[in-house]
């Protein structure tokens, strides 16, 4: 009957793997609506396991029938987590960024980000900021990095232009027809204005942060974007990677922030 307790390294080896996996996706829906039913699987299996090793086999396929009939269900529902827990994999795997390069470059160059930001373009965004910050100008920009973001620049009107502060300042004024949605650019260059971005379903954002916000936050979780927020009501500059939104004190900020982005 106890036999289960004989535990081997294996046992445990997979049982931390198990642990690490369940946390991961843990800190993927952490704040969605996919969290309760996430707890809900958990303790489904949690019971199977019990009862399996109580041998009370007619509860144990019941569950387990319940689960195995859920799983097309489940893979919808989680659909959004799925694919961010696949990204962030990839972008682990792939960024030479964070690994300096080394053989991956070699065998995997054509994953690897090669996008730089150059001083002159750093100047000119941050410029923007300030300036944009300054007069409460709302505005909304992402960075690509790997993830490709070619279903949101078709959402909005292609620019391929470099960098330029009186441009971005343009493309975000008030009265301008670009203004409302995202700007999508590179280290060197616009790609394009009026995007279209998903809105984030985390529950745990700031109820003081608007729709401009939760759209980076939401582009962040999605893909390896990073994205700056220039708030319209107080003017603050925010930088959001991975769904955290970190309101910044001072230009010098965020050009740390950009810098350090493009390593």
């Amino acid at each position: 009957m106890f036999d289960f307790l004989n535990i081997s390294f294996a046992d445990i080896l997979d049982i931390l793997l198990v642990a690490l996996l369940i946390y991961q996706v843990y800190k993927l829906i952490k704040g969605t609506p996919a969290m309760s039913i996430f707890i809900v699987i958990i303790l489904l299996y949690a019971a199977r396991s019990v009862f399996d090793a109580l041998n009370m086999q007619l509860l144990t396929h019941l569950i387990g029938a319940v689960l195995d009939v859920g799983l097309i269900a489940l893979i919808v529902i989680f659909q959004p987590e799925l694919r961010r827990f696949m990204i962030k994999i990839g972008n682990e795997v792939f960024s030479v960024r964070k690994m300096g390069g080394g053989w991956l470059r070699h065998f995997f160059g054509k994953y690897s980000s090669t996008a730089q930001i150059s001083p002159a373009a750093l100047e000119e965004i941050t410029s923007a900021c300030y300036r944009m910050s300054e007069s409460k100008t709302g505005a909304l920009m992402v960075f690509k990095h790997n993830a490709s973001l070619e279903q949101y620049v078709e959402t909005g009107d292609t620019i391929n232009s470099g960098i330029n502060r009186r441009l971005i300042e343009n493309i975000f004024f008030k009265n301008s027809p670009l203004h409302d949605g995202a700007v999508i650019m590179t280290g060197e260059s616009i790609i394009a204005a009026r995007c279209t971005l998903p809105i984030s379903e985390n529950q745990d954002i700031n109820p003081r942060y608007g729709m401009r916000h939760r759209a980076a936050a939401g582009i962040t979780e999605a893909t390896d974007a990073e994205a700056v927020v220039v708030s319209e009501e107080t003017g603050e500059i925010s930088y959001v990677k991975d769904g955290e939104i970190k309101t910044l004190g001072s230009i010098t900020e965020l050009r740390i922030a950009l810098e350090n982005s493009y390593k």
